[in-house]
């Protein structure tokens, strides 16, 4: 199984299927598709592919800074938010790092691929999977150089509490613990800007987005790192390798965040089809489904005789098994929410599993 989800051509490889057969529940892509905008958009500029894209992306990073009200000295765009993970790493150079799991997978490769000692912080069950204040002390006794978080967690789907990320924030700066926040999913929240106005009184505090997920564009890869520290994102830029985003990719993020119809269809369609998913799988006696805040569902299966990705496998769907991620075990998945039809199509599949159905 892959690392990541999203990879349907693998698993159709591996299990002798075709990957047009399968639903793809286990990638967190918006399933309205790319901005009818952004496919003209491509259509209309197929020109400059056949020219070098700007090495220094300045109409991105102005498209950015102006939807985040910030100066753009502030924002470096990348090849999807994963080349920015290993961006930062790179700059940081951090000895010790606490990374929270479960988590994200390329935070802990980045983090190996410099040598730095990594300090898991376990996020338990019996916690809720949440942060709390005990995280603050761990800080104080192991001391780290830097710290990753991301709101919401993935696989979890769960957002920490506000005051506590504003008591994260605050710690990080005055001890100077570099903090990188990933807010991949967070345009999923409506009524969340992120932390993004803290940079303007932050030097520590460094920001990930993606429009991958949200804009449903990982062909395309794009995101962007979003900091106070200046003088760290010019040094990224400047060791980066040169025109790492293409160029009908910088050309879509230049509209991307303006697209305020698109934004508000999505946060239409998430409002019915998130509650209405979680309620059903939730409804299942064999499923502990925690209440998800963005385009994702996490839950454990205590069925004892079920695998419920091969299960599911068998009825055409694809889900995301947890088993890789540090922290957790073989009972733990993880689901986006999709079209009405195909979550319809994987309740009723669950039930069948479950011989409800």
């Amino acid at each position: 199984m892959s690392e990541h989800g999203g990879n349907v051509t693998e698993v159709a490889r591996q299990f002798g299927l075709s990957a047009h057969e399968l639903i793809d529940f286990s990638a967190n892509i918006n399933p309205l598709g790319a901005p009818e905008r952004v496919k003209a958009l491509i259509t209309d500029n197929l020109a400059c592919i056949e020219k070098y894209p700007d090495v220094e992306y300045r109409h991105l990073h102005q498209a950015i800074a102006k939807a985040h009200q910030c100066d753009c000295t502030s924002v470096m765009a990348g090849n999807g938010a994963t080349e920015l993970i290993y961006a930062v790493v790179r700059y940081l150079q951090p000895k010790r790092a606490l990374l929270p799991v479960p988590g994200f997978a390329e935070y802990r490769r980045a983090l190996q691929q410099i040598g730095a000692e990594i300090v898991d912080y376990p996020l338990t069950e019996e916690a809720g999977f949440q942060p709390d204040l005990r995280l603050l002390d761990a800080l104080s006794h192991i001391q780290p150089d830097c710290v990753f978080m991301a709101t919401p967690n993935n696989p979890t789907g769960l957002m920490p509490d506000r005051q506590f990320m504003q008591s994260l924030v605050a710690y990080c700066e005055k001890h100077g613990i570099a903090l990188i926040v990933d807010e991949a999913f967070i345009d999923f929240l409506p009524d969340n800007r992120g932390l993004i106005p803290q940079c303007a009184v932050t030097k520590h505090l460094y920001l990930l987005r993606s429009l991958t997920k949200f804009f449903a564009i990982p062909g395309l890869r794009l995101g962007y790192l979003v900091s106070g520290d200046i003088t760290g994102i010019a040094e990224m830029k400047k060791q980066r390798e040169p025109w790492s985003i293409n160029a009908l990719a910088a050309r879509v993020g230049e509209v991307l965040l303006d697209d305020h119809a698109y934004i508000t269809a999505t946060h239409q369609w998430l409002k019915t089809q998130q509650p209405d998913l979680w309620e059903h799988l939730s409804a299942l006696p064999e499923l502990t489904v925690w209440p998800p805040s963005a385009n994702f569902l996490f839950f454990r299966c205590h069925h004892p005789d079920v695998n419920l990705w091969h299960a599911l496998l068998k009825h055409r769907i694809l889900i995301r098994h947890c088993q890789n991620y540090v922290g957790l075990d073989k009972r733990y998945y993880r689901v986006a929410v999709r079209s009405e039809w195909e979550n319809q199509r994987l309740i009723a599949a669950m039930r069948q599993v479950f011989a409800y159905g």
